[in-house]
């Protein structure tokens, strides 16, 4: 047996219907849920990323129409930190979009292999980075 990889991450935020508008203007993510307690996007294909109101996420929550009840988590928003995966030669592109889509760069690193990392922040004080190839030995 082996794990697949991680299918989804969650953030919690102060407004999901706001942090939904950055991630969809950014990035192009479809919502593929979307309910009073969060809204799920859709990372290329292959992830989820969860955003869920603050403290939204602290008591169970029992599965509706299903067998079983989630138990609390998380439920603080900011201080995160995640990192989408992006080809070498679309960087300087992704630069140009967040700046121009409002989202300030707040540092640009290249690394010894090469890779290459841009920081920006959401609406909610997470650290974001896109990443180019060559960091991780897997990546």
């Amino acid at each position: 047996m082996q794990v697949g990889g991680i299918l989804e991450t969650a953030l919690y935020v102060s407004d999901i219907k706001r942090a939904e508008e950055f991630y969809r203007r950014l990035f192009g993510f479809t919502t593929l849920l979307e309910s009073e307690r969060l809204i799920a996007l859709d990372v290329s294909g292959r992830s989820v990323l969860l955003l869920f109101p603050e403290g939204g996420t602290t008591e169970p929550f029992p599965v509706p129409g299903g067998d079983g009840v989630i138990p609390p988590h998380g439920g603080s928003r900011g201080g995160y930190h995640f990192a989408f995966s992006i080809a070498d030669e679309d960087v300087e592109s992704w630069r140009g979009r967040l700046e121009s889509g409002g989202a300030a760069v707040e540092s640009v690193v290249t690394w010894p292999r090469g890779a290459k990392s841009i920081y920006f922040r959401d609406t909610d004080g997470n650290l974001a980075e896109l990443i180019s190839p060559g960091f991780w030995s897997i990546y």
